[in-house]
């Protein structure tokens, strides 16, 4: 009818849009699914089947979104359930709930990621590492040793003859500046030019050195036997040299090197041919300038010593081995005089290890070491010592060791107390360090036993290792039974049962006690120094293989 609003059939609601569009919205009171307010569940135009749930919306109409995927709340905000943005992360399911997981941004605020380090930082890691490997090389292969005799000059005297028959005495100390003694013009006078066996132009001109004749007797009343200078070249040159051996000493002959004057390069063991080890050069005290000695090997690696001069209380010598050359720069003031010996390998007797506190390390090692004491300030560094000393860890401290240290071992660590600091020898084994003053005890048999030692055990105050200090990085990773990559051969079980009875015996990982171990990053296999304990493992006997570290705080 006209003004009426237009109707359906009988008995049906007032139609308000086409069967096709979407549903009327929803009251928030009733769920979803329910019939309108004053509707029945039939009526709708179709007849809803006997047990079906309601039907509020046309079979017609396409599926409406899932909750999670842009259902609209009654403020017209979407919920945070079942949402997904990129910031968020992916969306997993458990138990019927949509969890979101939050990705993991590199950058939480906001700034531009580095996967990268920083240029400068890249640098001097690299500057650092690269100094360590050519310090640890230096150590490694020794071709010369130098040092000092601490005696009194005036206590010397050369005794000589001359072409006539007389016999004269030289004493000593002597300054050419001062006075000139009549027995060195004699001396001089006995003298002819040293024999030259390089034939390249060297550029000092033909002003070789003089030799005073083998055939003419000589004595000179400082004897190298009288001091521990071949224990001292057979400590650095010859470590390996088997038990039973030993070095002696025959002299070569005098060489006079006047004001101007230099020796060209030698082959001492190539002029004698008499199997020499190595060659022992003796300067005495006369007052000169200038006459560095360098020592090459065939390799072309290079050694300088250059000397007191003259000047002090002490007398300069120096080794090298025989498959090297040397040479003495041009003198530039004064007169330089030098005893050589040739040095040769003898069969004795038992060995007896003898502390040596007469090396002296070169000028060019000093220079390696320069720059990781400069960047290692603040910190306690270690090496690793690269020979064996056939010590028990259980019954001794590893500072025991140092009178017995040889070759690349004494070099390091007279090279750190030439530097006034105080180089430390501890225990070590797969990545955990022991005290100075400790050693390792006895482990028990059985993980529960290593267990309760450790509930009794009172560490008390952490003790570091040198001074207080930041490690300088992460320690690198330790392979072995109980390393960061640990032995397939092991079980989980076996592993931390030695790891339990190794921090009952008082180990302390290397991050813990601020303890930096240096290597040379170039060699993946060095040469390290092994000791055994032996411990009972499940009724067996087995041996824990420790290493001996060389720690130096550095100031």
């Amino acid at each position: 009818m006209p003004g009426q609003p237009a109707s359906g059939y009988y008995g049906q609601p007032p139609i308000g849009r086409p069967i096709s569009r979407g549903p009327s919205p929803i009251p928030p009171s009733v769920g979803y699914g329910a019939p309108p307010h004053g509707v029945g569940a039939i009526g709708q135009g179709y007849q809803v089947p006997y047990g079906a749930p309601p039907i509020a919306r046309p079979i017609s109409r396409g599926p409406s979104p899932a909750p999670g995927a842009g259902f609209v709340g009654s403020h017209g905000r979407s919920p945070s359930i079942g949402t997904t943005s990129p910031s968020i992360g992916a969306t997993t399911t458990a138990g019927g709930f949509q969890i979101e997981k939050r990705s993991k941004s590199p950058n939480p605020y906001g700034r531009p990621s580095t996967t990268q380090p920083e240029p400068g930082m890249y640098r001097d890691e690299m500057v650092y590492r690269e100094h360590v490997s050519a310090l640890i090389s230096a150590k490694d292969r020794q071709i010369a040793v130098s040092g000092r005799i601490p005696v009194d000059p005036a206590q010397l005297s050369l005794f000589f003859r001359a072409k006539t028959g007389i016999t004269y005495s030289l004493d000593f100390p002597v300054d050419l500046g001062y006075t000139t003694p009549p027995a060195f013009e004699v001396l001089v006078q006995a003298c002819r030019p040293r024999p030259r066996q390089s034939s390249d132009y060297d550029g000092y001109g033909d002003r070789e050195a003089l030799s005073y004749p083998p055939s003419l007797p000589l004595t000179a009343s400082l004897e190298v036997a009288n001091y521990p200078i071949l224990d001292a070249v057979k400590s650095s040159l010859f470590p390996d040299l088997p038990p039973g051996q030993y070095l002696t000493a025959v002299r070569d002959g005098l060489d006079v090197i006047q004001h101007g004057s230099y020796i060209s390069t030698s082959y001492p063991e190539q002029l004698r041919k008499d199997q020499r080890a190595a060659t022992l050069v003796v300067t005495l005290p006369v007052r000169y300038r200038g006459g560095t000695i360098i020592v090459q090997d065939v390799n072309g690696r290079e050694e300088k010593f250059q000397g007191s001069g003259g000047k002090g209380g002490d007398i300069d010598w120096m080794a090298f081995r025989s498959d090297c050359s040397f040479a003495v720069e041009p003198v530039l003031n004064g007169c330089m005089m030098t005893i050589s010996y040739g040095i040769y390998v003898k069969p004795f007797g038992p060995a007896n290890l003898v502390n040596d506190t007469l090396i002296t390390p070169t000028d060019s090692f000093f220079d390696l070491l320069s720059p990781i004491l400069n960047m290692s300030r603040g910190q306690s560094v270690a090496f690793y010592l690269n020979y064996d000393y056939n010590a028990d860890p259980a019954e001794v401290t590893a500072n025991t060791l140092i009178p017995q240290l040889k070759g690349a071992d004494a070099l390091l660590y007279d090279a750190f107390k030439f530097h006034k600091l105080s180089p430390e020898l501890h225990w070590s084994a797969g990545g955990f360090i022991w005290a100075a003053d400790q050693t390792l005890e006895y482990f028990e048999d059985g993980v529960a036993q290593a267990s309760n030692l450790m509930k009794n055990v009172n560490i008390g105050p952490k003790v570091p290792f040198g001074s207080v200090n930041a490690a300088r990085g992460t320690v690198p990773p330790v392979r072995g039974a109980f390393g960061s990559y640990p032995d397939p051969n092991y079980s989980a079980a076996e592993v931390d049962a030695i790891r339990s009875k190794v921090q009952a015996s008082g180990g302390v990982p290397l991050a813990e006690a601020n303890v930096t171990l240096l290597t040379d990053y170039k060699n993946p296999q060095p040469t390290v120094g092994r000791e055994r304990v032996f411990f009972i493992s499940n009724g067996e006997l087995e041996k824990l293989v420790v290493n001996v570290l060389l720690v130096v705080y550095i100031p």
